[in-house]
């Protein structure tokens, strides 16, 4: 190896290992290129392992059969709607954080930090109530067959009813993630999925369905301690004192205001992939929805690194206009606008022209993969496009301007996806392939909306 090379690899294992030592780091000044890739790596690294989890799990779902497959995907579809709501609870922490780090007030960032998390215990105990002692007749509103219910009615009360650290695991990353240590966030959501990933093929061996959940809540609440811990123990930018536990209407307001779009932002988006699973499952029985259920856990493998780049440019956003860096804002979102559509364009080829052997890997049943292999192929036309969307969607968010991606998402979700899949799967009968051509079309249409939106310029312009 030449001595060029060496050094350059030698550079390379440092800056990498920079980004991962949760170290503090300025990211209002010095090199755009260089703040997106210290941001990104851990961040994409944070959701590639609970993408990794996401497989991982359905492959050994997937050898108790489709009606676990089935009951999965079910459970997976509503709690999104509690993903939902952490999102939207972690956008608006993320947003007022990271503005107040680039103000050069941590104190006034640790402040609302605690109070987020006030606001997101209070909504835990109702949904993890709620959804415990309802599990069967939720299965039941999913379409769920009566076997289904009975095989797997367990397996959603345990999820449900550990939904709280779901929330919490989300919320207090995205406090991380707005302070600018996005390692530390990344390490809680490896420890959950390490742990998940150990813990998942033992407890299935020794209880069927019903260990995979409780190896899920297991994990999740290993990561949530292990957060616990760097935000309390006060060596990091943001110092918790015992008077940020008060309750500040004030502060709740104006993180509510934040968090509520986002969180109807992100319920638009899971109410519209609820209503497609249960399209599929309504139009094509329980062997199309196991088909579909494999095929979009491979489609949030790959999702959720991209995401992870998508929150690296929402933080930049953030605390370059704290920082009154406008332009810096605009140039960080416009470069990891251009990374994610590379990673994206790469896991399209994939998808479109691999999908027999992906969806190969998790089932044998001749008629559960040709559905899977479909439903892989025609969303991944779309993968570009996703990519963009999600960069411009959190940029958004990031500023504070959440009204705006909601609106977007409730015209390209609720008023063109859903109407377009059941036209195209019951009145022109093509079953559970329209609801799969419905996907990339919408979100084609959301990241153009978004790109127009953005380009306006108007989330320059929010206060938070």
């Amino acid at each position: 190896m030449s001595k060029e090379n060496s050094i350059s690899l030698k550079s390379i294992y440092h800056f990498v290992k920079q980004s991962l030592d949760g170290e503090e780091q300025d990211y209002t000044v010095g090199s755009i290129r260089r703040n997106v890739l210290l941001l990104a790596i851990p961040m994409i690294l944070e959701l590639s392992l609970e993408s990794v989890f996401a497989v991982v799990d359905m492959f050994f779902v997937s050898k108790l059969g489709e009606n676990a497959i089935a009951t999965v995907g079910l459970t997976e579809s509503v709690i999104t709607i509690i993903y939902s709501i952490a999102i939207g609870l972690s956008t608006g922490a993320t947003a007022i954080v990271a503005r107040r780090v680039g103000e050069k007030n941590p104190d006034a960032a640790a402040h609302a930090g605690v109070q987020s998390i006030i606001i997101s215990l209070f909504i835990t105990t109702i949904i993890s109530i709620v959804g415990y002692h309802f599990a069967s007749e939720i299965l039941g509103l999913m379409g769920a067959s009566e076997e289904v219910i009975r095989d797997g009615a367990i397996f959603t009360k345990i999820m449900l009813g550990g939904s709280f650290v779901i929330i919490l695991i989300f919320l207090i990353n995205g406090i991380f993630r707005g302070a600018g240590n996005a390692a530390i966030a990344m390490k809680s959501l490896w420890i959950a999925s390490i742990i998940n990933i150990i813990l998942c093929p033992i407890l299935i061996h020794f209880y069927g369905l019903k260990g995979a959940a409780i190896a899920t809540v297991i994990g999740r609440s290993s990561g949530v301690m292990y957060q616990c811990f760097n935000l309390f123990k006060g060596n990091g930018l943001l110092k918790i004192r015992k008077s940020y536990f008060k309750i500040d209407f004030q502060l709740i307001k104006s993180i509510t205001t934040l968090a509520w779009p986002a969180t109807f932002q992100f319920i638009i988006a899971s109410g519209s992939w609820i209503v497609l699973a249960k399209l599929v499952a309504m139009t094509g029985g329980t062997t199309a929805s196991a088909g579909y259920q494999i095929a979009i856990r491979n489609v949030v493998f790959f999702i959720l690194p991209a995401w992870g780049l998508s929150n690296a440019a929402a933080t930049l956003v953030g605390q370059n206009l704290g920082a009154n860096q406008i332009e810096r804002a605009e140039k960080s979102v416009l470069l990891a606008t251009k990374y994610n559509t590379i990673f994206m364009g790469i896991v399209m080829f994939l998808f479109v022209f691999f999908p027999s052997f992906i969806i190969g890997l998790f089932t044998n049943d001749h008629n559960v993969k040709q559905f899977g292999v479909d439903a892989l192929r025609i969303m991944g036309y779309g993968y570009i496009f996703y990519g963009i969307g999600m960069v411009m969607v959190q940029s958004l968010n990031g500023a504070g301007d959440t009204r705006t991606p909601t609106i977007i998402n409730f015209i390209g979700f609720w008023l063109f996806q859903i109407p377009l899949a059941y036209y195209l799967s019951i009145s022109l009968n093509m079953k559970s392939l329209g609801a799969f051509i419905a996907i990339p079309t919408a979100e084609t249409l959301i990241a153009i909306v978004s790109w127009f939106y953005f380009k306006q310029g108007k989330w320059k312009l929010v206060k938070v």
